[in-house]
């Protein structure tokens, strides 16, 4: 492949990214090639030869449901709606299953649409997954699987009569990686309740800390961006930083430093995300509590799973619906004004 053909390829991998108008854009791909319309259409309709060799049943019949299978990752069954010669493939996704994010539907219902015209003296193919939007846990790792089959595998298949029907390793890996990650979060420790207050109260309650966890806090805890510290005699001291804050919707703090003196590893609340998720629920409104990281695994996990029943289903839930704060909340040296009580 020449350089120029090399350079080609890495702005038509890039475009696969497309132009996301919104959170609700469909993922799209295209590129061009000099073959016929006709050459481009039987290509398309043959997808073991440049997506996988596993793929059972018939592409390329109208009305034909076929399947599509990689290891314990990814599993589907689509069906093939619509087949215009040298013009479009739509295959609608029947069934779906992933194993690497919470919903391991996601796909099912989707269309994955080919379309072909002819433009000057090139053909160009214009892919869309008709479903698959950014909103998507897996987004990223399916665009960029797409991005590897349609404008890597199928584009050599036309060109040069071979694909590369073969799973991406690395994006198999990321897969994994994504699975892994969420096995961790699902055994985290999380606790929830429910108040008489609004959302936008009750996320005001949330961040005025030093109203509810009670201990030691040097900093700003309001503010995204900003790190505050909390420390309770020598047993505890940890830094947070705030990393989002959606008004009456979530908060999230991540753990930056860590220093659990009763423990073995005294580093084992760092890299961990504190999230704090509010939303109406039947005529009230709920909070939920999640430590992600914070698993039974840990040796700190018993007394801070205790601790954060505590303060959460204790402190803060008496503080978001009394407006008391808690017993003995000190003066920081960051803060000597008394906390105020949520309104009502």
């Amino acid at each position: 492949m020449s350089d120029l053909a090399r350079l080609e390829r890495r702005v038509d991998e890039r475009q696969v990214h497309m132009k996301i108008q919104g959170a609700d854009s469909n993922f799209t791909a295209r590129f061009t090639v000099p073959q016929s319309p006709e050459a481009v259409f039987a290509a398309i309709t043959s997808p073991r030869r440049w997506w996988s060799a596993a793929i059972e049943g018939d592409a390329d019949r109208l009305g034909a449901e076929w399947s599509y299978r990689y290891q314990d990752v990814h599993r589907a069954t689509f069906r093939t709606t619509e087949l215009l010669p040298g013009k479009k493939v739509v295959w609608h996704v029947v069934d779906n299953t992933f194993n690497f994010v919470k919903d391991s539907k996601e796909w099912t219902g989707n269309d994955l649409v080919f379309e072909i015209d002819r433009v000057g003296d090139q053909t160009e193919v214009r892919f869309t997954q008709v479903g698959l939007v950014p909103s998507y846990e897996c987004y990223e790792v399916c665009s960029s699987a797409w991005g590897s089959y349609v404008t890597g595998s199928l584009r050599d298949l036309i060109t040069t009569g071979q694909g590369q029907p073969n799973p991406i390793e690395d994006i198999v890996a990321q897969a994994r990686d994504m699975r892994e990650t969420s096995e961790a979060h699902e055994q985290s420790y999380t606790t929830s309740f429910t108040v008489d207050l609004p959302p936008d109260q009750v996320f005001a309650a949330i961040n005025d800390v030093r109203a509810w966890w009670s201990g030691e806090i040097d900093g700003c805890t309001d503010t995204v961006g900003a790190e505050f510290t909390y420390r309770y005699e020598d047993l505890h001291r940890t830094t947070q930083a705030i990393t989002e804050l959606v008004p009456g919707k979530k908060v999230v703090w991540h753990v930056v430093a860590s220093d659990l003196s009763f423990v073995a590893d005294n580093r084992e609340w760092r890299d961990t995300e504190i999230v704090f998720e509010v939303a109406p629920k039947g005529g009230r409104t709920e909070v939920r509590f999640t430590h992600r990281g914070l698993r039974p695994a840990l040796e700190c996990y018993t007394a801070c799973s205790a601790a954060w029943g505590h303060y959460i289903n204790d402190a803060l839930f008496r503080w978001i619906s009394t407006g008391k704060p808690a017993a003995k909340a000190p003066t920081t040296r960051s803060s000597t004004t008394t906390a105020s009580p949520p309104a009502r």
